[in-house]
């Protein structure tokens, strides 16, 4: 067969006769699919896979697959793909709000989510996102994020047909399913990996083995050690002698997307998702997914190219699937992977960090640098803005941003993790340190909301922080995201010490099991389960009641106050002005610092009538969103 050329006109008739061989003929919606978006597929495989012999097969093959899940793919989310085309920016509503939660954490299994559903709407959620359901190792998998089967759910948690049920019912109450797609890696179980390493023909370019440690040794004098806890380096030994990549634990092999091949299962498994009515995927580890040797094996072009393919692919065969991307590296990388093209939503892990920067020394000025600089996005495109993740917290922000305040930022990412888990004097957090290397004093830092705010400890404000961090989460603009169970304050899990499976991961200590306990107490006024709860919920009605905080556009405000953050979220005629106290002491913004508005704004959270011309006083972590009109 022919190699792929550079022009595209010139082997459609071959991907065309190809696709057909193996999908039969193309219908006329997936017909003129393939002819908007197939160009740009077919040049993006040119520059991944144009020297290799079996690239244009390989792209056939592509092409074949999602026609054929085209083909099966339901009337209903037919039906849902074009009312997505119709309104491309829906998740630009602010009436977006996202949940996650690991389905046997909080409900057991799948049919315990499935009777969660009006709890669901009852918090006002549009996005649910579950964390890693389907079949990996037993015991310690990474929380499921070592895939044994993308098309096989846990047997613990459920099946497929019931994954495919809770799409369907999640959609009927307006609510998106959202999953990991964990593509960097496998588990060594999936079939791929022990065929890879059996020799079967087809698989054995799958991943990346060497014979020895010479090729292992040159790689990893340039690419960084992510989990010093569980090897050293980025390669695990084989029982027969060879080394295999693995970037995160020892028992997670990296793919190789240098074979084509492996683009093509990895597409099926996506197409697949889609039909089973996941409406968005969470692109695990995106940075990571290319190697070269003589590079850090992060963020490179090839990461970008492979994005697009992909987006290319799910364009023609399931066009209202969205792409989340979670890329925790430095803050220019993370907005290269966020535009139409590659993945439409992204994690904002420095807006997140910083938040708990702000709250630690109480001092805005990081969080606000980043929210006048790295906050705007490509036009159709949105944030998640999330307080804690099921993952560790990393201070992420660039040594450069710091340093322009006069901060060090390797003396003052060792401060932020001491203050987390309990080592600075006077501190009100109760967090745990992740991953904490003693070569180079590096950490991570895990813990519940309520616990790192200080609930945990009794300290005073501890409810007070909570809610300003989902304040500052829900108004910033993009999808708001919360890990369910820090709607009704649930503290640190320490008992997860006690299971060999998870002891030697400390994240497992913000991974509570949903507690009925708490959640009954959301109704018992005085607890700090029901203060959490009902100022939480107050702030999602106010934000699906308030037009300014669609979209995602951000304009700073100088609040000129040492401890408050400030920003505007601009609407028709009017703005909302977030102010924010990250301090211990009242904070008053004078009517100088206001005179750019109209004397007469409104609370939107309490509807009360505030005269800007008398100042505005924030107690200690509070906050207020004013409707305000400039003049």
């Amino acid at each position: 067969m022919p190699r792929l050329s550079d022009g595209w006109a010139r082997d459609v008739e071959e991907i065309e006769r190809l696709a057909s061989v193996r999908a039969g003929s193309f219908d006329a919606a997936f017909a003129q699919r393939f002819a908007e978006h197939f160009p740009t597929l077919h040049g993006l495989f040119v520059q991944l896979y144009g020297e290799r012999d079996d690239g244009l097969e390989q792209l056939a093959a592509v092409v074949a697959d999602a026609a054929a899940s085209w083909t099966a793919r339901s009337p209903e989310l037919k039906e849902r793909d074009l009312a997505r085309e119709s309104d491309p920016g829906w998740f630009l509503s602010n009436g977006m709000l996202g949940g996650v939660c690991y389905v046997d954490r909080f409900a057991g299994s799948l049919a315990g989510v499935r009777e969660s559903i009006p709890y669901f709407q009852e918090l006002g959620l549009t996005y649910l996102h579950l964390m890693p359901l389907f079949e990996s190792p037993e015991g310690n998998s990474d929380g499921g994020y070592a895939v044994s089967s993308y098309r096989r759910v846990n047997p613990a948690l459920g099946t497929m047909d019931e994954l495919a049920a809770l799409a369907d019912d999640l959609r009927r109450a307006g609510i998106s399913l959202v999953v990991d797609f964990i593509f960097n890696h496998t588990s060594s179980e999936h079939e791929w990996a022990r065929k890879a390493v059996s020799g079967e023909p087809g698989y054995e370019d799958f991943y990346l083995i060497f014979p020895d440690r010479t090729m292992p040794d040159r790689y990893e004098e340039t690419v960084r050690e992510i989990f010093p806890d569980d090897h050293p380096g980025s390669f695990v030994q084989l029982p027969d002698g060879r080394w295999i990549w693995a970037t995160f634990y020892h028992f997670q092999w990296d793919l190789n997307y240098a074979n084509p091949a492996v683009f093509r299962a990895m597409a099926g498994e996506m197409l697949f998702l889609a039909g089973q009515g996941v409406e968005i995927l969470r692109m695990d580890a995106v940075a990571f997914i290319w190697k070269r040797l003589g590079t850090a094996c992060e963020s490179l072009p090839e990461a970008h190219l492979l994005l697009r393919a992909f987006n290319a692919v799910l364009r023609m065969a399931a066009p209202s699937l969205l792409f989340k991307s979670e890329a925790i590296v430095h803050p220019d990388e993370v907005i290269e992977y966020i535009s139409l093209e590659e993945c439409q939503l992204s994690y904002n892990p420095l807006q997140m960090a910083l938040t708990w920067e702000a709250l630690a020394t109480r001092d805005p000025r990081l969080l606000q640098q980043a929210l006048e600089r790295r906050h705007a996005l490509p036009a159709g495109t949105a944030w998640v803005n999330y307080v804690r993740s099921h993952d560790d917290i990393g201070w992420t922000f660039a040594d450069e941003d710091a340093a322009e305040f006069g901060i060090d930022g390797y003396s003052h990412r060792r401060f932020l993790n001491d203050f987390y888990v309990g080592r600075f004097p006077g501190t009100f957090a109760r967090g745990v340190p992740f991953q904490e290397n003693p070569k180079t004093g590096d950490a991570r830092v895990t813990g519940t909301t309520a616990s790192l705010a200080g609930i945990e400890s009794g300290d005073a404000g501890g409810v007070d922080r909570v809610l300003l961090a989902h304040a500052i989460a829900l108004s910033t603009g993009g999808i708001p995201l919360l890990y369910l169970g820090d709607e009704v304050a649930q503290l640190n899990d320490y008992s997860f010490a006690d299971d060999p499976a998870k002891a030697a991961d400390s994240r497992w200590v913000h991974r509570p099991a949903r507690s009925a306990h708490r959640y009954e107490e959301r109704s018992d006024a005085g607890t700090d389960a029901a203060r959490v709860y009902s100022g939480l919920t107050g702030l999602i009605r106010t934000r699906q009641a308030t037009p300014e905080f669609a979209g995602g556009e951000l304009i700073g405000f100088d609040a000129r106050h040492p401890s408050v953050l400030a920003y505007q979220r601009p609407g028709d005629g009017a703005v909302i002005l977030v102010l924010a106290n990250v301090g211990d002491d009242l904070a008053v913004i004078d009517p100088v610092t206001l005179s750019g508005f109209d004397s007469a704004a409104t609370d939107v959270v309490t509807a009360a009538e505030v005269d800007l011309a008398r100042g505005v006083a924030l107690p200690p972590h509070g906050f207020v969103w004013l409707r305000a009109r400039p003049v």
